[in-house]
């Protein structure tokens, strides 16, 4: 299969790129830095809810109300939808092209893109899933990993789709990119408990900096950086915060604290090039959750609407 040429592929077909998917993924980044985690996050609530069937493009109507307004995904930056939008509008620009790849596989492509335009390893993706015929906002719930999971919450949302724990500690690795709201991390640093204000996981020094960063009387709009230290590198430093108390939410600092997940931990914080793989074997897995194909699913003209 030549790279360039659109086709109708089989489902878990491997190939590295379409161009014009590819350029519009690249011009939108060189746009805006916040397309490349927006697209990242964007991947992840669509696989964790129904399967990676880009049913979290969906826009609600009067008669329903779909994934994108649940209230876990009501945070997702309009950058990651627009990417998908604006890489199949450059598709649909292509005669052979046209309505010939799935939204689900756009999205899918256009992460695999902006996580090496951050950085990150190249890898090959799957490629022939259809697009979903079903979004509900009710199907979001319980579905997604919240802030304050321990381990045990995560390695249990993360095995109903079929992944490992060692899985959820590579795909948490996603925070080294992003931002999140201020809002999410109070709990942490102004009401931990009825007997300490501050999580006692948390470096003294981080403390103050997310202090002075989210003042309890902050807009809560404003956002800060998922990692303090190389917010807009892909790259091991994640786990090394970790190691130093610096993850942002409970559920990643968890991924030390647990002696479970530390060692993976401390593996990775030394070892970027291990990380980069397992992320990579991780993100293939998720790429294959909920698939549709057959009768279960149809190619969008529109990634926000269905046929």
């Amino acid at each position: 299969m030549q790279a360039g040429r659109c086709y109708l592929c089989a489902p878990h077909k491997s190939i590295y790129k379409i161009p014009a998917s590819t350029n519009a993924v690249q011009l939108k980044v060189q746009q805006t830095f916040t397309t490349i985690p927006a697209t990242l996050r964007l991947f992840f609530h669509d696989c964790f809810v129904n399967g990676c069937d880009a049913s979290v493009m969906i826009a609600s109507t009067n008669n329903n109300k779909a994934e994108k307004d649940h209230p876990d995904n009501l945070s997702l930056a309009g950058d990651g939808f627009d990417t998908v939008i604006k890489a199949k509008q450059a598709l649909d620009a292509v005669a052979t092209c046209r309505n010939k790849v799935s939204c689900a596989d756009i999205l899918t492509m256009a992460t695999r893109d902006v996580v090496n335009l951050a950085g990150g390893p190249k890898y090959d993706v799957e490629l022939g899933r259809l697009d979903g015929l079903s979004s509900t906002a009710s199907s979001v719930e319980g579905k997604l990993p919240q802030p304050a999971d321990d381990v045990n919450k995560l390695t249990s949302l993360f095995a109903k789709n079929g992944l490992t724990r060692n899985d959820m500690i590579a795909l948490s690795g996603a925070h080294t990119l992003g931002f999140a709201h201020c809002t999410k991390v109070f709990n942490r640093i102004y009401s931990f408990n009825k007997t300490t204000q501050v999580d006692p996981t948390i470096n003294k020094a981080y403390v103050t900096e997310l202090k002075a960063s989210c003042p309890q009387n902050i807009d809560p709009r404003v956002a800060i950086n998922m990692d303090p230290t190389t917010p807009r590198q892909f790259d091991n430093v994640y786990y090394q915060n970790l190691q130093q108390g610096k993850g942002l939410f409970t559920s990643d600092q968890v991924l030390f604290t647990d002696q479970r997940s530390k060692p993976t931990v401390n593996l990775w914080a030394s070892n970027g090039q291990l990380f980069n793989q397992a992320f990579v074997n991780s993100m293939i897995k998720l790429g294959r959750v909920g698939v549709k194909t057959g009768s279960n699913g149809n190619i969008r003209r529109d990634c926000g609407a269905f046929n």
